[in-house]
């Protein structure tokens, strides 16, 4: 009888005890956003209060970074947490997917939302994808549950006649491109539902369309992965926002996805949910400098979008869990590959495979539990050519040239250029001379890391 009520105690103590819930996870992606464009990145005239919270509140990350310097590659390390090199989803012909392209995200690669649902994860992708806009490439055969937003950059599909927008965003610094001038579809699932998208509105329904999941979804573990399509060129912003900014419609973009960023924190607040969401902010890459005020900024990094220097693949980048993310500026390594790890060891997911993975579990060094990352390197990645690699504070570039449409051209360097990053983040400052060691240890990293690429069919020139 004594052992009989000694096991109901223990039973009733089983049910009492409440069982930690599995976290949820919101990733906040942006386009062409760059290093100095936020408030709490130190620029002057864009207001981001929802953003600067989160980062007082949370971790802002100094040296983050993507996997490549422009959409499609970027894209596919964020999912995969591999190098975009990898899985044919880089090339030297078609940086980035088209209209026209017939490749994809392979079905061989393994998403962050294909793991996250071995553990019964709800899962919703929203906004711009740009890794395949035919049927097997899309959001739904790669582990999300539903798909809302567009399949490709917001420039794209655009139809002649209309006033050159790379013109206008130089003579007018607020001009606002007619929405019919570009024909890009809105997907929901599989199939088109919005044909020319309005791209006035369209950040404030993403944000709707996220905060909606999220409350559908409440009751159980969710991945939101909210892809803004701006502040890509063509530039849009809400009647709301539309004016609003000192620093033009630029800054009128930058200002609504913030009110956006602030309106998804206020829903997992009231549901009870902050404590148990980690919500992630970055972008793909650099800013697009040739559109001038229509492009982003940099800051005091060299260079922008489809650039190798830190301007093209150094992201602002903020990590947001109250109660579980030590709050700080981080200065360690980190890169959106890193993602996938750390999402997957938070949820308990087992992601080792016979993939080669290049991201990192950054959840001890979130945690406070570390205070090193680990990771200590970056490969920077362009055209199936290494140009640049990064080990603790060395940079060592073998091959440089200019941002996306403007800039130096491609030159190969037969004695490779050596920045320290932690000194002279603009790189303004070549030290190869007087540092020859470092540039040799640098030089036979890159070398053994080229030598584990193994070849794969490429999916940008399909």
């Amino acid at each position: 009888m004594r052992q009989f009520l000694l096991a109901c105690l223990l039973f009733c103590s089983m049910l009492s005890t409440p069982v930690e819930a599995s976290p949820n996870f919101v990733v906040i992606f942006c386009d062409d956003l760059g290093y100095g464009d936020l408030s709490c990145f130190g620029h002057p005239t864009i207001r981001t209060p929802n953003l600067d919270e989160m980062a007082a509140e949370g971790q802002k990350w100094t040296n983050f970074y993507v996997g490549a310097s422009v959409c499609t590659p970027s894209r596919a390390a964020l999912m995969t947490g591999r190098l975009p090199i990898r899985n044919g989803m880089m090339s030297a012909k078609r940086r980035v997917l088209f209209p026209n392209s017939n490749g994809g995200l392979p079905a061989s690669e393994t998403t962050i939302a294909e793991h996250l649902k071995t553990k019964g994860y709800a899962t919703a992708a929203i906004g711009k994808w740009h890794l395949g806009h035919k049927e097997q490439f899309l959001p739904t055969n790669h582990g999300f549950d539903s798909y809302w937003g567009i399949p490709y950059s917001n420039d794209m599909d655009a139809v002649k006649g209309f006033p050159n927008y790379r013109q206008k965003s130089k003579d007018d610094p607020n001009y606002y491109a007619p929405i019919e001038q570009y024909q890009v579809p809105i997907i929901h699932n599989t199939k088109v539902v919005e044909q020319p998208a309005d791209q006035h509105t369209i950040t404030q329904r993403y944000t709707d369309h996220a905060v909606e999941f999220i409350n559908e979804n409440k009751d159980k573990p969710f991945f939101v992965y909210l892809a803004h399509n701006l502040p890509h060129i063509p530039l849009y912003a809400g009647e709301k926002f539309l004016g609003k900014s000192s620093r033009g419609i630029f800054g009128d973009v930058i200002e609504e996805i913030d009110h956006g960023v602030g309106q998804i924190l206020d829903t997992l607040r009231e549901l009870d949910l902050d404590e148990n969401t980690l919500v992630v902010f970055t972008s793909d890459n650099g800013p697009w400098l040739p559109f001038e005020t229509h492009g982003g900024s940099a800051g005091l990094l060299r260079e922008g979008k489809g650039s190798t220097f830190e301007g093209g693949m150094r992201e602002p980048t903020i990590f947001w869990m109250p109660g579980t993310v030590q709050p700080g500026v981080q200065l360690e390594l980190g890169a959106t590959m890193d993602l996938l790890p750390t999402f997957c060891s938070m949820a308990g997911v087992d992601y080792q495979s016979d993939a080669t993975l290049d991201g990192y579990d950054l959840s001890a060094l979130l945690k406070g539990e570390s205070k090193t990352s680990p990771r200590d390197r970056v490969f920077y990645w362009r055209e199936e050519q290494i140009y640049a690699v990064r080990q603790g504070p060395w940079k060592a570039h073998f091959i440089t040239a200019g941002c996306y449409g403007i800039g130096p051209k491609k030159e190969v360097h037969e004695k490779p250029e050596l920045y320290n990053l932690s000194q002279d983040p603009s790189e303004k400052y070549n030290i190869a001379a007087r540092h020859p060691e470092i540039v040799q240890q640098l030089t036979e990293l890159a070398e053994v890391h080229r030598q584990s690429i193994e070849p794969v069919e490429n999916q940008l020139e399909k």
